[in-house]
């Protein structure tokens, strides 16, 4: 009987994993320049399969490219006494930098809401906001603030469709990286759904770094900030002597 038990189960992961993502990426490292105003990253894979593929819901792919996330206080202005003040704010715990989700069809048709909750896959469920509703009336509204702002930043994005799926075999797809990226890793993943059910998922990091005289001056300001300010009072004592000298020049 144990052994039985034993071979169902095993068969049982054997069949929930029949098919499984091989995937990879144009880069895995983007540095940020002095000229550097965005980047393209390539997403392609297939799917690999130890049966042939089922035909009872359709193969669907979901891709995400999800940025550093950080803490945010959001607060809401309010006029009064002929004035815009901050009334009122809100913690949010955890907010992604950057979030762009690519999907094969329209997200509320091919991803349940237990998926959805379970993987953390739409932009809302990325965003910790634990315990807002006792910071503020009306929370949900700065949540969709956060979104409306960052949409219009180009930082939150959604693009249903737009996912190239051959054959339910080869998928490929392009993310649109823009030129205020977060410096940090990047983390894509790829789902693979059938009947609104996930049933593999693959991830890998993306290094966004500073590189050439912009990482230089980065790390000095933040490391050395005392060599960092002295070195810029120069540089524009410097440049007003130039100038000065420039005007004398010319009247001369």
């Amino acid at each position: 009987m144990i052994r039985a038990f034993m071979v169902a189960i095993c068969f049982m992961a054997t069949s929930a994993r029949a098919e499984t993502i091989v995937a990879g990426l144009s880069e895995n490292r983007v540095a940020i320049t002095a000229n550097f105003d965005g980047s393209e990253l390539l997403i392609y894979g297939a799917v690999k399969r130890e049966e042939p593929s089922p035909t009872d819901f359709p193969l669907d792919v979901i891709i995400t490219v999800e940025g550093p996330s950080q803490p945010l206080v959001i607060r809401r202005k309010e006029w009064t006494g002929g004035i815009w003040i901050n009334r009122s704010s809100v913690k949010i715990d955890s907010a992604p930098s950057f979030y762009a989700i690519n999907t094969t069809g329209p997200l509320e048709k091919i991803l349940s809401g237990t998926e959805d909750l379970r993987h953390k896959i739409t932009i809302e469920k990325a965003i910790r906001a634990v315990g807002i509703s006792n910071e503020a009336r009306n929370s949900p509204e700065f949540v969709e603030g956060l979104l409306r702002v960052r949409t219009g930043e180009d930082r939150y994005r959604v693009a249903e469709g737009i996912v190239q799926l051959s054959q339910e075999t080869l998928f490929r797809t392009d993310v649109v990286l823009p030129a205020n990226l977060t410096e940090g890793n990047y983390r894509v993943r790829i789902f693979l759904l059938r009947g609104g059910k996930v049933i593999d998922v693959s991830e890998n990091l993306v290094g966004v770094r500073k590189a050439g005289l912009e990482r230089f001056l980065f790390r000095l300001a933040h490391e050395q900030p005392l060599t960092y300010g002295l070195i810029s009072l120069a540089i524009a004592a410097i440049a007003g002597w130039a100038a000065s000298a420039g005007f004398r020049l010319l009247r001369s």
